[in-house]
């Protein structure tokens, strides 16, 4: 299957040099450029591309809000971030949003073209380790701050809405699917899921895929950002892993 893919970004050597590694690949065929978010349902809508290849940081409109609007269409093409720093907040927003990944601008060329290959096989490009990293810059913040909804600083007025919102969504699940959405969200990966409640890997991957499908999220990130949105996060973990 060739991948069609589809590159935003404001700066012409980048999109050339982008351009020129991915499209020597054999399986994927760079379907158009664009140098702004502005461009991109436009470009989506001509090219039918599987893979957006898309900047953070535009001039008119930017990455994130490009990726919102986009993985909220029905049938959108998943979405890989490019950005210089991989625990940003704008990293954090384009998850929430639904992008499949990130890779770093610096990032070798083989490993970018590995990235396009996994998300269109409908793989997130984030490592548990990343996982973990992001998750510790949720909670603590970029300068080291507490979250003003962590234990150190919770709100002692209304319960936040999207803390709410998120608690909602995760009464959804089996009791066992809950615990293994915690588990992702304290950023484990499945061996260590599977070794801390006495499951098989592929149990493991069960519950999450069907995690991802109960509560229409995209990648196993999305799982761990709304676990902490629920104030899960804060509490510590068993010595069962959860």
């Amino acid at each position: 299957m060739t991948i069609r893919l589809l590159i935003v970004d404001d700066d012409p050597l980048v999109r050339a040099g982008l351009a020129l590694m991915l499209g020597g690949a054999e399986d994927i065929e760079i379907v158009g450029e664009g140098a702004d978010g502005s461009e991109v349902p436009a470009l989506v809508a001509r090219h039918a591309p599987d893979v957006v290849l898309m900047d953070i940081r535009m001039p008119t409109v930017d990455g994130l809000t490009a990726t919102e609007e986009l993985r909220a269409r029905p049938g959108a093409p998943e979405v890989v971030v490019l950005t210089t720093f991989h625990a940003d907040e704008q990293v954090l927003r384009a998850l929430r949003a639904g992008a499949a990944g990130f890779v770093l601008k610096d990032t070798p060329p083989a490993e970018i073209v590995t990235a396009v290959r996994r998300v269109a096989a409908g793989d997130p490009v984030l490592s548990p380790a990343v996982t973990r990293q992001l998750m510790t810059h949720v909670v603590t913040g970029p300068q080291g701050a507490q979250d003003p909804n962590g234990p150190q600083g919770r709100r002692s007025s209304q319960e936040p809405p999207r803390r709410a919102a998120a608690g909602a969504r995760l009464a959804l699940l089996a009791d066992r699917e809950r615990e293994v959405a915690v588990a992702v969200g304290h950023g484990r990966s499945n061996a260590e899921i599977a070794a801390a409640l006495y499951l098989s890997v592929p149990t493991v991957k069960t519950h999450v895929s069907r995690i991802l499908a109960k509560l229409g999220l995209n990648n196993r990130v999305q799982i761990a950002l709304l676990v902490h949105d629920a104030g899960l996060l804060d509490l510590p973990e068993r010595e069962d892993g959860t």
